[in-house]
């Protein structure tokens, strides 16, 4: 069976150990790209129909808001059917030990029986969080493996970390 790398990544203005810089793609797909070409699995990106600011401060109030609300923000898309895959490679920012409410969005739409999920996530300094229970929390009957944290500031230079954890 195919694998598949979903992901929920942001561009713009980005925050790098103590100070933002704009980013032309996100750190969190760097990872997914990477992923992808080791593993030969398909890519899919999970978007919000209405983004984020692109400003980092207006950003985190208003993904600081959908989490406290529970938001589930509509996507742009997602696929008719995860039916054709076996793994899935979920990758997005940890924000405040979570993942973004994009997320859950996708990930509800979905029956995750029999499916295997590898958690990865970038951050400034909290890691995973209590996101691999939380995937678990929400995806009954799939397994969640031990995921891959990187530190978003250093996702360029992340490839042999990828690599020993795949």
């Amino acid at each position: 069976m195919a694998k598949l790398v979903a992901f929920y990544s942001r561009a713009d203005e980005n925050y790098f150990s103590g100070g933002c810089r704009y980013v032309m793609v996100g750190n969190t797909e760097k990872l997914a790209k990477m992923i992808s070409e080791m593993t030969g699995a398909d890519l899919f990106k999970i978007e919000q129909k209405i983004p984020y600011a692109a400003d980092y401060n207006t950003c985190i109030q208003q993904a600081k808001e959908d989490l406290q609300a529970k938001a589930r923000p509509e996507l742009v898309s997602a696929p008719d059917s995860l039916d054709g895959y076996d793994e899935i490679y979920l990758g997005f920012p940890n924000y405040w030990g979570d993942m973004p409410m994009a997320v859950y969005t996708f990930l509800e739409k979905f029956d995750w029986s029999g499916k295997t999920i590898h958690p990865f996530c970038t951050h400034e300094g909290s890691g995973l969080g209590g996101t691999e229970g939380k995937i678990q929390g929400v995806c009954k009957g799939a397994v969640v493996t031990k995921g891959l944290a990187v530190q978003g500031s250093l996702s360029d230079n992340a490839g042999t970390a990828v690599e020993k954890w795949i």
